[in-house]
């Protein structure tokens, strides 16, 4: 019998890149899930829930618009970021993430969407969502992840789920949730992100590790 001897190191070194690789998913969840707590396209799929009062196809309607939405923004973002110097990478994308924490303490407003004809809740949500997710925070924060973590797809499929779940809370509990849960509370918890985010950059940048 052939005495095999497990190295406890290489485990550990395994199980260390395994997290690395899995940190732009993770990452990219816990920051648009929780900056999107509050944000408008949350209070918009509230509307919505509250309008069509059918959360599935709500649903779907937000995962095909941020799906091709925040393909597009982690792919400029990851291209970006390959043309710039580590150092200047650092610093703008460090720069950005402080600035999105900034801007996430501020509460956000959703005017009601207008009536949408014969176009039905899927289009409706789909066409609303790509829309009101242009320029704002969470899809300028998933051009910051694209660039921070050079992995597009990983990038893309964090935020999508990040949005799904904030989204989800707000199109199946409606306004029971809305009046319920302290918005604040999730607000602070992505600038914090945001900031943790920042520095980490800056650092980098700075050669500090």
């Amino acid at each position: 019998m052939v005495d095999r001897k497990v190295d406890p190191d290489a485990g550990l070194a395994a199980a260390w890149d395994h997290g690395r690789a899995m940190l732009p998913l993770l990452g990219s969840f816990a920051v648009v899930a929780l900056a999107e707590m509050g944000d408008k396209t949350q209070l918009l799929a509230l509307m919505l829930g509250l309008r069509y009062r059918r959360p599935w196809t709500i649903m779907l309607g937000i995962l095909l618009a941020t799906i091709v939405n925040h393909a597009l923004a982690a792919a400029v973002g990851a291209w970006s970021g390959a043309w710039l110097g580590r150092e200047a990478l650092g610093w703008l994308v460090g720069l950005g993430f402080i600035a999105f924490g900034i801007w996430t303490l501020v509460p956000d407003r959703a005017e009601a969407p207008a009536e949408p004809g014969r176009w039905g809740p899927l289009l409706t949500t789909a066409v609303l969502f790509f829309l009101a997710e242009m320029g704002d925070k969470t899809q300028l924060a998933t051009v910051a992840l694209g660039a921070r973590f050079g992995a597009p797809v990983l990038v893309t499929l964090g935020t999508t789920l990040g949005m799904l779940a904030a989204d989800g809370l707000a199109v199946v509990a409606g306004a029971r949730f809305a009046d319920r849960v302290p918005l604040q509370l999730f607000r602070r918890a992505a600038a914090t992100l945001f900031f943790a985010f920042g520095a980490a950059s800056i650092a980098a940048a700075l050669h500090w590790w």
